[in-house]
């Protein structure tokens, strides 16, 4: 790369830091960590989201875990030398300043080392804060000749250029770092932002210069599946692409790395797991409630490509478990695909308006229409609650075009909901049940939907009235996440509304009948044991009953089960199927059923690294297989949750409508139009 280029990325890289410096004050300031140096090391402030605030936090806490791992084992041992820790492209963190207020360095010290510019920076900030200057004591303003830029007893900053070893030797020997001393090199986000081979000769050059370490790692894995290309664009966007990623994919692919490098033991975790296995219960309910969220399926998958390792040198430390094997966190690998399900795109622009949303209701009014509503998505150019309903419309045989329309005239207008359910009333109504405005705010009222076509199909002829169907003052569903399955019982067509979450419950578990004639909730005996309360679930009619699946459990735990609500003479029956092998566990998935056979699409999963694809479920057996999805004709990455889905049986067809969600800090991704899934070779395997 010439000079002119490496500076630019290197601009790109330290405005990552400006970024995350603002990220750490919002944590702090919301009540996630404890940490009154963030906002006196950075300029300014700014309030990120919960999503923002969940991912930075788990940051926090497994670099915190690793820091206190190696400085218990570094007092306990006796005699050794004073204790280090060199923090590489520290930036404006305040690691120092919370382990000097704890108490934490009577026998160690800390080395930053990051960009010149950033180095300086955080010195003149240190130097103009009274309340930092306190805790670091008498210092020095460094020496220019050999990069250091702030010098006390126990903290050093140094402004290198990580990339130069040469130099980074030297002024670290200058400045009497102690080779021989225990040490620990942090590594948060920065060596996925140095060539690969700059950061294999960094790894290296930290085994051979320390022989008794601690290397901790955080950063970003898993680059080609959907949400990992999404990740991947957004850095690339800012000009400072991530590199290695796919040399070193996985959390093993990294672990081999270290130990090649010399490192002699080394073990990593996504930081799923690492949420799930090494933060007391207590801590994460804290944590889970400390604001409003709904960003569920965004918050795993983000904890699904980031990763911390520890890696060890000498006798000291290698026998540091930072990270011990748990129980609590089985991985599953789902059995091997038994066939592919191709994916092809359905429509195009040339086919209409786009259908750019997520937690929308889709359903099928009649085999040539297909209606979706609600939502948040792109309209007119900015990202919102959508309020124009979106209707895919079979043209001839097989193709399909997309029109876009607003509620009309008459009635109540949309109000703007999303993770609500849809309902089939006839081919020309539908009924819409709960959602939410706001993670605070749930839809109240039943919608009712009357769809009108005319012959020409122009755009200015489609219409959609709202009116509100049943008691003003019905309240009886206040949840979102939740699912509407017809069912049926003495004869007599019923909506069976199950699970979801509300402002007061992050779980339910109960139930309710809608009886469509009448409209009016009434009460049908269940019998049999009631079934784990969950929301992101999928649900379909099966047999006259209900096939539940999968969801999001208490705890934010992802469920495995599946449940029949079976008809009975006196009601209905909660039977567990068993199914081998076991389902992984999923929610934001969708289910169907076809001949017999239940199909679970998409969705997420955090107990393996796959991705998945469609789980088939024999329902006379219990025999469950696994179909890839094929989406080599799909141009662009196609993220299977918060979608919707369409089962078309006549032709062997599955459509997938919208899907995506807010990811992380890198953007919002919306699948921009419906996607069909080709089911043939699972009829053509019976």
């Amino acid at each position: 790369m010439r000079p002119r280029g490496r500076q630019r990325r290197a601009g790109a890289v330290q405005s990552t830091n400006d970024s995350s410096a603002l990220s750490k004050s919002s944590l702090a300031a919301r009540g996630y960590v404890r940490d009154a140096f963030a906002a006196l090391l950075v300029p300014g402030s700014a309030r990120r989201a919960p999503l923002v605030h969940r991912g930075y936090y788990v940051r926090a806490r497994a670099v915190r875990h690793c820091v206190r791992a190696f400085l218990e084992r570094a007092r306990a041992a006796a005699g050794a030398p004073r204790a280090q820790i060199l923090s590489l492209g520290a930036g404006s963190d305040s690691l120092y300043f919370r382990l000097k207020t704890a108490g934490l360095l009577a026998r160690a010290a800390v080395w930053e080392v990051d960009f010149p510019d950033v180095a300086r920076r955080k010195a003149e900030r240190i130097r103009d804060t009274p309340e930092l200057c306190a805790l670091t004591g008498p210092f020095q303003g460094g020496d220019p000749a050999w990069s250091l830029c702030f010098e006390s007893l126990d903290y050093r900053i140094l402004g290198l250029d990580l990339r130069q070893l040469q130099r980074l030797d030297q002024a670290l020997a200058t400045g009497g770092l102690c080779a021989a001393a225990p040490t620990l090199l942090l590594a948060e986000a920065v060596l996925t932002y140095l060539e690969a081979d700059d950061a294999a000769a960094l790894i290296a050059w930290a085994a051979q210069r320390f022989p008794n370490a601690l290397f901790v790692v955080y950063e970003q894995m898993r680059p080609h599946d959907a949400f990992g290309q999404f990740m991947q664009r957004h850095f690339r966007q800012l000009n400072s692409p991530l590199h290695g990623l796919d040399r070193f994919p996985d959390v093993e692919a990294q672990q081999h790395r270290f130990l090649q490098a010399g490192w002699t033991a080394c073990s990593a975790i996504d930081m799923n797991e690492f949420y799930r296995c090494f933060l007391p219960p207590e801590e994460r309910r804290r944590v889970e409630q400390l604001e409003p969220f709904d960003e569920f399926e965004e918050w795993h998958l983000k904890c699904a490509h980031y990763f911390i390792l520890a890696a060890s040198r000498g006798d000291l430390l290698s026998q540091t478990l930072v990270f011990p094997p748990s129980e609590t966190f089985p991985r599953v690998n789902p059995a091997s695909p038994s066939g592919i399900f191709p994916a092809s795109v359905v429509t195009s622009d040339r086919h209409g308006p786009h259908l750019k949303r997520y937690g929308h209701a889709s359903v099928l009014l009649s085999p040539g229409s297909i209606l979706s509503a609600g939502g948040f998505g792109e309209q007119e150019g900015r990202h919102c609650r959508v309020s124009k309903f979106h209707v895919l419309s079979r043209y001839c045989d097989f193709e399909w075009k997309g029109k876009h329309i607003s509620s009309w005239r008459t009635g109540a207008q949309w109000d703007g909901r999303l993770y609500h359910t849809m309902t089939r009333l006839s081919d020309t109504q539908a009924l819409v049940l709960g959602g939410r405005l706001s993670p605070v705010t749930p839809a109240l009222g039943i919608l009712q939907l009357h769809f009108v076509e005319s012959e020409d199909t122009s755009t200015q002829d489609l219409n959609v009235t709202v009116t509100k169907a049943g008691s003003e003052e019905d309240t009886t569903l206040s949840c979102w996440r939740h699912s509407t399955t017809e069912v049926c019982y003495e004869n007599q067509k019923y909506l069976f509304v199950y699970g979801g979450r509300s402002v007061l419950e992050p779980v339910l578990s109960d139930w309710y009948f809608l009886h469509v004639g009448t409209m009016a909730w009434v009460r049908i005996p269940v019998e049999g044991e009631t079934p784990e309360g969950r929301h992101s679930h999928s649900a379909c009619s099966w047999q006259g009953g209900a096939l539940i699946a999968g969801g999001l459990g208490t705890s934010e735990e992802p469920l495995s089960s599946v449940f029949f609500l079976k008809p009975i003479s006196c009601g209905f029956l909660w039977e567990s199927i068993d199914i081998q092998p076991p389902i992984t566990p999923r929610y934001s998935h969708t289910g169907h059923v076809l001949n017999g056979k239940l199909l679970l699409v998409g969705g997420v999963w955090i107990h393996s690294s796959s991705v998945p694809g469609v789980t088939v479920v024999d329902l006379t057996t219990g025999f469950s297989t696994e179909y890839q999805i094929d989406t080599t004709c799909v141009p662009w990455p196609l993220m299977l949750h918060n979608h919707t889905s369409i089962l078309l049986p006549e032709e062997q067809q599955l459509l997938i409508l919208g899907g995506g969600g807010n990811c992380f800090s890198f953007g919002t991704y919306f699948n921009p139009h419906p996607v069909a899934l080709d089911l043939s070779s699972l009829s053509a395997g019976q």
